[in-house]
């Protein structure tokens, strides 16, 4: 059989599946497992020189958090013996811990800093999520709120980029008092969506409104998100899912590529992703499409806090517009909030720049203290 054929078949198959939770048959079929996830995160993590500490965190209802955490060993002077606040770390849409590689250990050389795989995502526990967007966003913050208390954090400054950005926002509403500062990279979720997106009429003063345009992953990702889980195709491809991922996201490999010379970043993106979907259904839950957030963060940003320090970094070729940052700072009055661009990066700020982005995001954790 033709794999396109295979391949639109299964899709169909694997909604079905996804929805009645049937998944008797389909680990032999798809080419992943959690071991095979663990085994290749493990290969990325051996790049850290520092002692790092990477666990399960249990939450109360026994959903566990996977866990990386690291901490600056240096012996300091009795003057500086005041800890300092710790830096935690949260990642995008199919993402997990292995994707900060090139900032973990630069960002650790003056605090603790943290990084988690969101419930549902990575080596996290995957519980069913609710179709309603704020129920849905509701049990990704109280997992935030429940792993800090876990762990035992009594402040922190919390980063978060894409899907992580909003959840972040939405965290530092409910609990502003558990964030110092917090930093929101290329963040999802923020702008409303408008109503049409006409060209500017001549004479006419009709509004045109722009934003950079999708990547081809985003679209094709976003042709079937209305009707599937956004990543089902990955596990509907079977066999083909990791040369799916390849195809599409061959941007990790090269993002990458003086740390590995083979596909363990696309590996780790395709074995975080064609697992059973659990997060993802979350986000799908909070999606009015790809780009747009059911409940726009733009609409409760005025709930923070106006002590609340804010950064809001952009990569300067990002198909996520920055003008939400410049809005964000019209609606809180320029109190204690800024807006950066990185240059000559895209969506993924960390990866593509990491060197200025560790520079920068030091630079606002040294503020803190």
């Amino acid at each position: 059989m033709d794999p396109a054929t295979t391949t639109a078949a299964q899709l169909q198959n694997d909604c079905e599946t996804e929805s009645s939770s049937v998944w008797s048959w389909w680990p032999s079929w798809r080419p992943t497992s959690m071991s095979l996830l663990k085994t290749t995160e493990s290969k990325i993590l051996a790049c850290i020189q520092k002692d790092l500490w990477a666990r399960f965190v249990t939450l109360p209802n026994q959903d566990r958090i996977w866990t990386l955490t690291l901490t600056n060993k240096v012996v300091r002077k009795p003057a500086e013996k005041v800890p300092k606040t710790p830096l935690v770390m949260v990642h995008g849409f199919g993402g997990g811990v292995g994707l900060w590689i090139r900032n973990l250990e630069a960002l650790s050389r003056s605090r603790p800093v943290y990084a988690f795989d969101l419930l549902g995502f990575g080596r996290s526990s995957r519980p069913p999520f609710p179709s309603d967007a704020a129920k849905a966003e509701e049990q990704f913050v109280n997992s935030i709120e429940q792993w800090r208390q876990s762990v035992g954090l009594e402040n922190m400054i919390l980063l978060g980029h894409s899907l992580g950005g909003y959840l972040a926002a939405s965290y530092a509403i409910q609990y502003p008092s558990r964030v110092s500062h917090l930093i929101l990279v290329d963040p999802w979720g923020f702008p409303e969506r408008p109503q049409t997106q006409t060209q500017e009429d001549e004479g006419q003063g009709t509004q045109v409104v722009k934003r950079p345009p999708l990547p081809r992953w985003v679209k094709a990702i976003a042709a079937v998100v209305s009707l599937f889980n956004p990543l089902a195709v990955i596990r509907a491809a079977g066999p083909w899912g990791p040369g799916l991922v390849n195809r599409f996201r061959p941007d990790f490999k090269r993002k990458f590529e003086d740390l590995f010379d083979d596909d363990t970043m696309t590996q780790y993106i395709y074995h975080c992703n064609a697992q059973t979907p659990s997060g993802e259904v979350g986000f799908r839950a909070m999606a009015e499409s790809l780009g747009w957030a059911k409940r726009p963060m733009l609409q409760r940003v005025h709930l923070l806090p106006p002590t609340m320090p804010l950064t809001m970094l952009y990569g300067a070729r990002s198909w996520v517009a920055s003008s939400s940052g410049d809005r964000v700072v019209q609606i809180r009055d320029q109190a204690n909030t800024e807006v950066l661009l990185i240059n000559e990066a895209s969506h993924h700020v960390y990866a593509d720049q990491p060197e200025e982005f560790n520079r920068v995001v030091e630079s606002i954790c040294d503020s803190v203290d």
